[in-house]
């Protein structure tokens, strides 16, 4: 498929004095991994909101896959495809692990409430093929074991994953991750490596804002750079690596 699956043009948003987006361009191919980075407060966060509907724009468009999505609510553009996770991660409390990954289908269950409520052959069905694919994501991450563990006593990296592997669950056609690989160790940050990669190539594309530069360089297929609002720069990892403003603002090289 040719077709952009993000395109952004014009994105602006302004708090009471803060302009806090500004003039925002930047295209997300499909079946891409593209990463945005930059310093606290550049308006990383700001620009996943208002592509997902969290902020209304004061100008500018969003086209997922050529539709615009102006005036949706989340919800109506999670159903379109485009789902994304926050910096935090956001387990359900009270739930099992494999609990809180069956609950990221609730947008495409097919059988009614009630159908449910009274247990009948064809949620039973339903249910069951949500347990089986949940199960599979589950070992795809490696947290089989902690199937039936609560999931707020699994660590912080494994609660990331399993806040990830929810996500799938929802069928997206354009995954937004915040920030990831925040409190992961090493070797949680390859795993998460490996999961990026195994994502896009089954055609999902994937936008991450990231601080962690050595993941973003190591799985991006192009980086946008944000600074105070703005894009300062874009490309491959290989040109954002040798461009001199990022270098001496992000990587820290002189």
């Amino acid at each position: 498929m040719s077709e952009a699956a993000l395109t952004v043009q014009g994105l602006d948003k302004t708090f009471g004095g803060l302009h806090a987006v500004k003039q925002v361009d930047f295209i997300v191919p499909h079946g891409s991994l593209t990463a945005v980075i930059g310093p606290n407060g550049a308006g990383k966060t700001t620009v996943f909101n208002l592509v997902t509907g969290l902020y209304a724009p004061d100008s500018g468009t969003v086209m997922f896959y050529g539709a615009s999505l102006r005036d949706q609510s989340p919800v109506e553009i999670a159903k379109k495809g485009l789902i994304r996770t926050f910096q935090s991660a956001r387990i359900y409390p009270g739930m099992t692990a494999i609990e809180n990954v069956m609950a990221g289908a609730h947008l495409h269950r097919k059988t009614a409430a009630w159908q449910q409520m009274l247990w009948l052959g064809s949620a039973r069905r339903e249910e069951r093929a949500l347990i089986e694919r949940a199960a599979a994501l589950l070992d795809l991450v490696g947290l089989s074991a902690f199937r039936d563990v609560a999931a707020t006593d699994l660590p912080m990296g494994s609660q990331k994953l399993l806040e990830i592997v929810r996500a799938l669950m929802a069928r997206p056609r354009l995954l937004l991750l915040d920030e990831p690989a925040a409190g992961l160790n090493d070797a949680e940050t390859e795993e998460l490596a490996a999961l990026l990669r195994a994502i896009r190539d089954t055609g999902i594309s994937v936008i991450v804002v990231e601080h962690n530069m050595s993941l973003v360089m190591g799985v991006a297929d192009q980086v946008i750079v944000l600074d105070a609002g703005s894009v300062v720069a874009s490309g491959s990892p290989r040109d954002i690596q040798q461009d001199a403003r990022v270098i001496a603002a992000y990587v820290g090289q002189s």
